[in-house]
């Protein structure tokens, strides 16, 4: 049976891909539980182990890795308000981390990697939707804002360079604003849900920006499946979009909140911070291509959050 070793893998999605993985394939998960709960995986399954080591450590990196056949590296430092205060770690362990995990692969040869990278990297596109071929860029090194964004362009810049030399599978995909039940605060559906619980009837809905920017969201359980094809189908050197074509505005988000959680209240907009993206939605159909199809639409999915969360 193939072994896989997963970091970042007690987050919301880390989890979730080990959850699935562990149905068909040994799994070892490193994760220092900064921002993930251990809770989250099925700790008692006899195909996975986990090892509490932070990613920035080699030595304790390097002693996990030994034995296994494939990578999927996800540690990183997420969620938008930690772009802002802590650029410097995002940073930290965007280099550390990925070097750790190369050079690790490449003493004990294995041959598989696959990176997680970001819609970040497109920033604000010329197109929408937006394919694998748009041209990634930081409209200003000096804002804060994009060290997530830069340190994921990082990675796949230095992941593609050492693939060509020391892999036989390296795969990079860009997550296109993953949702579910149990996602940290730190992002829109979470934030408006909380916010909208606390509202009393005669105060509005605060949101960031015009509400008319835009986001494509998918689901966690259509994320899971559409890694597990590239896990099988994807091709070396490649990048892949996961996401879904289905560009929202975010009060259109908002409303549907508050229909859902049947609440009246009116929608205020504020002031959209420094180096918000105003529209991001993909092109996946290069995934479509090996059957990836989202199954589960925006307001099915946020009922089902919503219920999850009950």
């Amino acid at each position: 049976m193939k072994k896989i070793l997963v970091t970042g893998g007690t987050g919301f999605i880390g989890s979730s891909i080990v959850n699935d993985l562990i149905k068909n394939y040994k799994v070892s998960v490193i994760d220092n539980n900064s921002r993930g709960n251990i809770k989250r995986l099925n700790i008692r399954n006899k195909n996975l182990k986990y090892f509490k080591a932070d990613i920035r450590d080699k030595k304790k990196v390097l002693y996990f890795l030994k034995g296994h056949d494939t990578v999927i590296h996800l540690a990183y430092i997420n969620g938008t308000k930690y772009f802002y205060t802590k650029p410097h770690e995002i940073l930290d362990v965007a280099i550390k981390g990925l070097m750790n995990i190369i050079d690790g692969c490449i003493k004990f040869k294995i041959k598989n990697l696959i990176l997680a990278s970001s819609s970040e990297v497109y920033q604000t596109p010329n197109k929408i939707p937006t394919s694998e071929q748009e041209m990634i860029k930081i409209p200003d090194i000096y804002n804060p804002r994009y060290s997530y964004g830069g340190g994921k362009i990082l990675t796949e810049l230095v992941g593609l360079h050492y693939g060509k030399k020391y892999f036989k599978k390296l795969i990079i995909f860009r997550p296109h604003n993953v949702y579910g039940a149990d996602m940290g605060q730190e992002h829109v559906i979470p934030e408006l849900i909380k916010k909208i619980r606390k509202l009393k009837s005669n105060n509005k809905l605060v949101i960031q920006g015009s509400g008319n920017e835009t986001r494509s969201f998918i689901h966690i359980d259509d994320f899971v499946r559409a890694l597990r094809i590239l896990i099988k189908k994807g091709k070396h050197l490649n990048i892949y979009n996961i996401g879904t074509n289905e560009e929202v505005k975010i009060k259109y988000v908002a409303k549907t909140l508050l229909k859902i959680l049947k609440k009246d209240n009116l929608i205020k907009t504020s002031k959209l911070k420094q180096g918000g993206t105003i529209r991001r939605c993909p092109d996946i159909s290069k995934i479509k291509k090996f059957g990836f199809k989202p199954k589960i639409n925006l307001i099915k999915g946020l009922k089902l959050i919503l219920d999850e969360k009950k």
